[in-house]
């Protein structure tokens, strides 16, 4: 979801996209997301109490994490499963005790296709402990998981590439050696992710959804 810094180029963060669906007369986006956090780190680091103290009656908070929190090889970020529940619980009752809404969101998927091409799921148990949250303490859920499935699956192995930064060498300066991201996405690939983030806000029926331009 995370802005990205020039240097990263042409990654982009499917959250780059979100202000440009909503009426920006009448509503404010702003995208605190980080690259390479897991719900562990963003609450250590006081990433996610600076939301937490700007958050207003009637503010919508969007919450999305997995991707970094999954990684036991990573131990700088890792989060297993039991905590990863015990950190989106405090995280949506932090929000509702500002008198905000909290929004949870599965993460979207990575792209990865077995030998055979066909679409394997890497995120094991993260999206259903995502969404039994949201079942159990009655929050909006935009199953980004699901939905970006649809979609690799639609374009395949060789399409799907160019949702992702994939990149051949010399083709960018960035990246003089060229790069192969199954996680990070393209311009196109962002915006795509981030239009089915707003199909599941309009399909939410909440309130937010008044704000979004009648098309996107």
């Amino acid at each position: 979801m995370a802005e990205k810094f020039p240097s990263k180029r042409p990654e982009t963060g499917w959250g780059e996209s979100l202000q440009a669906a909503f009426d920006g007369t009448r509503l404010r986006v702003e995208n605190h997301a980080r690259n390479g956090r897991s719900t562990r780190t963003f609450i250590s680091e006081g990433l996610w109490q600076e939301i937490v103290d700007k958050v207003k009656p009637g503010d919508y908070v969007f919450i999305e994490f997995g991707h970094n929190d999954e990684s036991p090889e990573k131990v700088d970020r890792y989060t297993p499963p039991a905590d990863f529940e015990k950190n989106l619980v405090r995280m949506v009752n932090d929000v509702r005790s500002k008198q905000g809404t909290p929004i949870l969101l599965t993460p979207v998927m990575r792209r990865s296709f077995d030998t055979d091409g066909v679409f394997v799921d890497k995120h094991g148990v993260y999206p259903d402990i995502t969404r039994s949250v949201a079942k159990q303490l009655t929050v909006p859920l935009i199953d980004m998981h699901r939905k970006s499935e649809v979609v690799l699956k639609q374009y395949g192995e060789e399409k799907s590439r160019t949702l992702f930064l994939q990149l051949k060498p010399g083709e960018n300066e960035n990246y003089p050696d060229g790069i192969t991201d199954n996680t990070h996405f393209s311009p196109v690939g962002a915006q795509i992710m981030a239009g089915l983030a707003v199909d599941g806000i309009r399909e939410s029926g909440l309130e937010l959804s008044k704000y979004l331009k009648s098309t996107h």
